[in-house]
């Protein structure tokens, strides 16, 4: 029912269904309830206890013996054991999903080894809207929750809270009608020492339920670790740094893949440090001299004949045909689609889409071509993964040396993508080897007026025995690179660094070593901001990524915990907290990216061309930074696409707003029925008669009511009054059921 219909005349919901102006809940499930067990019994090996359904089902409700009670043995769904490459143990997977008041609720757990100890844990709970903004309890109180949760429940020693640990940024937002999400990162220490692979991970709800963990469980042989004792003091280390540290002038390409824009600034780089030093011997980790070059070194001196100077759809399926065939007569290969677009830095590319198919299923990816050349820019080899799959492993050795996987890498780019070479360097640091996958990872560099770039490599993965594994070109395109003349000084940038230089002390498991072997390793740090650099025109560090409202905080007297979290999600951008103004007027693109960024997911990265949304407006061009905010928008409903022009620095008024919100949740063809609704406003004959639904609607909801019998439709909305209302329109939309795909 319609919630506290005031001043408004009294429409039933069962009024709005029988006008068939109310719009239906938007959901999808993610499980079959009706699934099948694939067998009550798991057997791996007659060598292994034998692992069955209700064995797991005690063990989880020895583990929550309470908080699951709803959940039914047939609720609970087995899947066949499974082993990881390289390790011994095997894991049982046990999920559930069932459906109560309506709500579906699926989760799941992971058991390894014969005494069935729980590695992984996740669920989604029945109470979300408790977990809305404002949460039940903070992220201080949610910590608390989750270091209690650790201790109590996980039979784990020497954990501690890593509060320094670097996130990547997600690709998505986190819309307002999601539950609020808490994750905690905790790290095992050995003599107070970070083991840097050892980490557990607890998501805490804001309504202060634990709902997903992940626990490192030991897997590996006896761990070997060197003794901390015999470790140079911090001090020692830190001159020894000193005498080393050696700075390079480069350039470095950033990607806001929000805006689309792809830009370049020369940085002062340390030359070292990156896999740190040895704590014992004070020397850099895997040093070689020999592998690490000081002077730039072209692939290929000159250009070379590309591919194709003609490369067509045929050629490019011929192509991808042989360098994707597999011998074997259970799998078959299957081409199925072709697409020429440009990629996310414009330029034109062929995409093979194809897939391999064996009795029990198939796995399929995409081969990317540069439509000009006929070069390889994508590959990935997926024929060894899909041999195994079907009982067709072959074991291979290591055959080939660091030097050798270099020359056969080389062969490769000469055969696939020899037009890009003349503007790639030989590898400029050591190569890295991946032992349980017996791959080598190579990355050729791109050159600019001499500089390397970061930001801009040739990778290509060669197996040991000399096969290859992938293949990756950037080829990022810049319109101007900036000068390096006017830059600091190499001797004023190091003296910063060195200013500036702390040290970390952590063990390092030996990705190379045959077992279980940890290196004790000290690792520079030049600055408290994690992934920073240094800007050599101004020698003032910047952050590289992350997000830009988390340290920005703003006060106001009645808006100031909505304001915040809009903020710091994402949601809303503020650059200059101090010069914020929260009773100023926001505009109309302002406001339009806060609702809908607030309501529905957007994906910070390139949308390939068959993907993007038609232009609605001559200035909402795909360049403009608002494109799909607007352009999802018009599609949803929220505003006309009809008029040629979009008003982004317009402001908004508070009937305009009514409008979008009331659109937002699907009553736009309710509120047309604009004579059915009476209002008793003083200032009523204000409102555009078009126009009184929306308004009736949006003050009877409480998202956005009027205040002393006066709607006040022309006054502009603020910053203040957007970031409350929004979230009441975010409470809304979740109570009734109404979610958008994105």
């Amino acid at each position: 029912m319609v919630r506290n219909v005031k001043r408004t005349s009294a429409l039933t919901l069962s009024t709005l269904l029988s006008l068939g102006v109310l719009a239906p809940a938007v959901s999808a499930d993610t499980t079959d309830p009706n699934q099948q067990d694939q067998g009550a019994k798991v057997e791996i090996l007659s060598a292994e206890k034998i692992v069955s359904k209700d064995e797991l089902i005690e063990r989880f409700r020895e583990f929550f013996p309470d908080r699951f009670d709803f959940v039914t043995e047939k609720d609970f769904h087995l899947s066949p054991g499974h082993r990881y490459p390289d390790q011994e143990q095997t894991r049982y997977s046990l999920d559930f999903h069932t459906t109560v008041e309506g709500q579906s609720v699926y989760g799941g757990m992971t058991f390894v080894g014969e005494d069935l100890e729980i590695e992984r844990f996740h669920s989604e709970p029945l109470n979300e809207a408790a977990a809305l903004f404002p949460a039940e309890v903070s992220k201080e109180e949610a910590r608390e929750l989750a270091t209690s949760f650790i201790e109590e429940k996980l039979d784990v020693e020497g954990y501690e809270l890593d509060p320094e640990e670097m996130l990547y940024p997600s690709m998505n937002n986190d819309t307002l009608t999601e539950p609020i999400r808490y994750s905690f990162s905790y790290v095992k220490t050995k003599d107070d020492v970070p083991v840097t692979n050892k980490r557990i991970r607890v998501e805490v709800l804001g309504n202060g339920e634990i709902v997903q963990f992940q626990v490192p469980r030991e897997v590996e042989e006896k761990p070997s670790f060197p003794d901390v004792s015999k470790a140079l003091s911090e001090s020692e280390i830190t001159e020894k740094i000193k005498e080393s540290l050696a700075l390079d002038l480069r350039y470095n390409v950033f990607t806001d893949y929000e805006a689309g824009e792809t830009t370049t600034k020369l940085v002062y780089q340390s030359t070292k440090g990156y896999r740190g030093l040895d704590a014992i011997s004070g020397e850099w980790e895997g040093s070689d001299e020999d592998a690490v070059k000081d002077e730039i070194e072209y692939i290929s001196d000159e250009a070379l004949e590309p591919v194709s100077s003609d490369f067509t759809e045929e050629e490019a399926r011929k192509r991808a045909k042989e360098l994707v065939a597999v011998d074997s007569d259970e799998i078959s290969l299957a081409i199925n689609s072709y697409d020429q677009r440009k990629n996310e830095f414009g330029k034109d590319v062929i995409s093979i889409h194809y897939m391999y198919e064996f009795k029990n299923g198939g796995s399929g990816t995409t081969l990317e071509f540069d439509a000009d050349t006929g070069a390889v820019l994508q590959y990935h080899d997926m024929k060894r993964d899909v041999l195994e799959r079907t009982g067709q492993k072959e074991e291979t050795e290591k055959e080939l040396s660091k030097e050798e996987a270099v020359d056969k890498a080389v062969e490769y780019l000469k055969e696939y993508s020899p037009s890009y070479l003349d503007d790639y360097a030989l590898p400029m640091d050591e190569i890295s080897y991946q032992k349980d996958r017996n791959v080598y990872h190579i990355t050729f560099p791109r050159v600019v007026n001499g500089l390397l770039v970061d930001g801009d490599q040739i990778s290509v993965s060669v197996y040991g025995d000399g096969g290859l594994q992938g293949l990756n070109i950037r080829g990022v395109q810049v319109d101007e690179w900036p000068s390096k003349e006017d830059v600091i000084s190499k001797e004023e940038a190091l003296e910063t660094y060195k200013e500036n230089l702390n040290v970390d002390l952590r063990y390092v498991l030996d990705q190379e070593s045959e077992g279980a072997e940890y290196d004790l390793l000290y690792f520079p740090e030049y600055t408290e901001k994690k992934a920073a650099f240094m800007n050599a025109k101004t020698g003032k560090w910047e952050q590289r990524f992350g997000n830009e409202g988390a340290d920005v905080t703003v006060s106001h007297p009645t808006a100031e915990q909505e304001l915040n979290f809009l903020i710091q999600n994402g949601i809303l951008k503020v650059e200059d907290a101090e010069a914020f103004d929260a009773d100023q007027a926001v505009t109309k693109g302002q406001a339009l990216e806060v609702i809908m960024k607030s309501l529905t997911r957007f994906y910070q990265g390139h949308i390939p061309e068959d993907r993007e949304m038609p232009q609605a407006f001559e200035n909402i061009t795909p360049d403009h930074p608002l494109y799909q905010v607007v352009e999802r928008a018009v599609q949803l409903g929220v505003i006309d696409g009809e008029k040629e022009t979009f008003d982004v620095d317009g402001a908004l008024t508070r009937e305009q707003l009514a409008v979008w919100y009331v659109r937002a949740l699907g009553l736009d063809k309710a509120a047309a029925f604009s004579d059915i609704y009476e209002l008793d406003f003083k200032d009523v004959s204000d409102i555009d008669e078009e126009h009184v639904g929306h308004v009736a609607l949006a003050d009877a909801l409480e998202i956005l009511p009027a205040t002393d019998e006066q709607f006040n439709p022309d006054d502009d909305v603020t910053y203040a009054e957007l970031a409350v209302s929004n979230i009441r329109l975010a409470h809304e939309a979740y109570d009734k059921e109404f979610r958008y795909r994105y």
